[in-house]
């Protein structure tokens, strides 16, 4: 504060004379005046002066770009204070001018607005989050504390009971062995007396032969045909211990399975940067783009470069690069020459693609230059999918197609962090089919369209389910169940077949999937609600799917070898 307008524990006085508790101020000098000193201030001509009641002090400014005039308005559009010449100027001739003092009085009704709400609502409200953290915080070290002791008493019995199955088949080979010595030694002992025999007889002959008794000699009887029954030695067939392969994952399962909570979310109830979108009653398409046979067959998979380039794969080892009006851009081989499962492109602009056969993702450095990204060993890479944080989301099976387990794993770089396979109760969350499409939608949910399971699979960030949709309802009686798309929605007491393969999430955290065998596209609302059908633009077994940054969506056509840009919000 400025000395001279004193602090709440100075007492004031007039700058010109020492009087007491002056009662004006000038707001040009910035000095206290008693009344019988004002006159002789606002004698001094050599500069402009403007005395104001103590209590107004500060509404005075002098104008920056007109050192002699004193700002008596403000600039609405500037938000600054003006002077007349200002007001002629250029700079502000198209814009709102206001008395100052109703901007003064203006500002002070909005600061005691935000003041009141501030102090009333918003700083209680976070205190209260704050305590609310810290409770949360003890509650966290309380339950990781629980969660270490339930777990290590539980290894210790798993540890416990593996001794015991280790314990019980050393005992049965001590027992084998044991048999087996009690067999051999019995063999030995026989061994042993008919070589005592032996050695008797030869003693035997030795004498007859030294001796002419011929009542001695005459009596031999020979036992060699006795003796040369050499009896068979008993081979042992000694035990023997196949250790079985172990695996994390059938670890994992014979441990259990730890419950986790959702992860937490930072989200602003006030604002939000998403401009609220309305479906449309008739989808349309906007461009159509045919992919020659002899480029590619069947096309499967889509993944937008930009607003105005795509990459598309199909049943061959090219995956290529067009741009709307249909010219091809740029081509791509794989580095095995196997075909490519699945495509997507990183936040950064990059093709990466899935070779199962090869048990590889590669990204595309360049035309010429493929690199190895991630090397999947026992698994076969299918489908993926780049998700928000640049993490790839891969499908993966184990090695015989799918037969036994299916997972999505979570790569950052090569590193696999996070692995979905199981639910908490031990039951896998996909089929063991191979037509698996997958995405992440805006609340960071892990979206997996199986088709083999006739649903879609939605987990939260942390793997927990949070739903599966297995096709529309017979009826719907929610909000959008009056919004229909054509020849979209005839309630019906027979559910229809679904097998999802494409899926995308838009802007709205809406989730679309290819209803190939239907020819039609399903929307969802992010809980997995049914709100409509695309089924007007004939699509012909439509298959991949993308989304480009304004909520149009791209649909790759498996029979027709189209892509088309459909529009279905307003």
């Amino acid at each position: 504060m400025d000395s001279k307008l004193g602090s709440g524990q100075d007492i004031l006085h007039c700058n010109l004379c020492e009087a007491f508790s002056p009662p004006m101020y000038c707001d040009i000098c910035h000095i206290n005046l008693c009344k019988a000193c004002v006159g002789e201030h606002l004698s001094d001509i050599s500069k402009e002066h403007k005395v104001v009641p103590f209590e107004n002090r500060g509404l005075t400014t002098k104008c920056t770009n007109h050192s002699t005039k004193v700002c008596e308005l403000h600039c609405e559009e500037c938000n600054i204070p003006i002077c007349s010449l200002c007001v002629s100027s250029k700079e502000h001739s198209d814009h709102t001018v206001v008395d100052i003092l109703k901007c003064l009085s203006t500002k002070k009704e909005l600061i005691k607005t935000d003041l009141k709400e501030l102090q009333k609502y918003i700083y209680p409200k976070y205190k209260e989050i704050a305590s609310d953290l810290e409770v949360q915080k003890h509650d966290l070290s309380d339950n990781s504390n629980e969660l270490k002791k339930a777990l290590t008493t539980h290894g210790e019995e798993f540890h416990k009971e593996i001794d015991i199955i280790i314990q019980e088949m050393q005992s049965e080979i001590d027992d084998q062995n044991a048999k087996h010595l009690k067999d051999m030694e019995g063999q030995a002992d026989r061994i042993n007396q008919t070589l005592e025999e032996i050695m008797l007889t030869i003693a035997d002959m030795r004498k007859l032969l030294l001796s002419n008794d011929i009542n001695f000699v005459s009596a031999y009887k020979s036992r060699n045909e006795e003796f040369k029954m050499v009896p068979t030695l008993r081979q042992i067939s000694l035990p023997m211990f196949t250790p079985q392969k172990i695996t994390r994952e059938q670890v994992y399962q014979q441990i259990g399975f730890l419950t986790e909570s959702d992860a937490p979310i930072e989200t602003s109830s006030v604002m939000s940067s998403t401009k609220i979108k309305t479906l449309i009653e008739e989808p349309f398409i906007i461009t159509s783009v045919n992919i020659p046979r002899k480029e590619h067959t069947e096309l499967r998979s889509v993944s937008r470069l930009n607003d105005s380039e795509l990459w598309i794969t199909g049943k061959d080892k090219i995956i290529q690069l067009y741009n709307l009006q249909g010219d091809l851009l740029q081509s791509v081989q794989t580095a095995s020459g196997n075909e490519p499962w699945d495509i997507t492109v990183t936040l950064n602009g990059r093709l990466v693609y899935t070779d199962p056969d090869d048990r590889t993702i590669n990204i595309v450095e360049n035309v010429k230059q493929i690199k190895q990204l991630i090397g999947t060993k026992e698994w076969k890479p299918l489908n993926i999918a780049c998700s928000s944080s640049g993490d790839l989301l891969v499908i993966m099976i184990s090695n015989d197609y799918g037969l036994t387990q299916t997972k999505v794993a979570r790569f950052s770089g090569s590193t696999e962090k996070q692995i979905i396979l199981w639910d908490k109760k031990g039951n896998p969350f996909y089929s063991s089919g191979s037509i698996k499409y997958l995405c992440e939608n805006r609340n960071l949910d892990i979206c997996v369209a199986d088709c083999d399971a006739g649903a879609v699979v939605v987990v939260n960030v942390a793997g927990k389910l949070r739903f599966r949709y297995t096709g529309r309802p017979s009826t719907s009686k929610g909000l959008l169940s009056k919004l229909r798309f054509k020849n979209s929605y005839t309630p019906s007491t027979t559910k229809e077949s679904f097998c999802p393969y494409g899926i995308t999430t838009d802007s709205q955290g809406k989730i679309l999937t290819a209803d190939s065998d239907n020819n039609r596209i399903h929307i969802l609302d992010q809980d997995g609600h049914f709100l409509c059908f695309i089924d007007n633009c004939c699509l012909q077994r439509p298959y991949g799917l993308c989304m480009d940054s304004n909520d149009y969506l791209f649909v790759t056509e498996f029979c027709e070898n189209d892509v088309k840009k459909i529009q279905y919000y307003k």
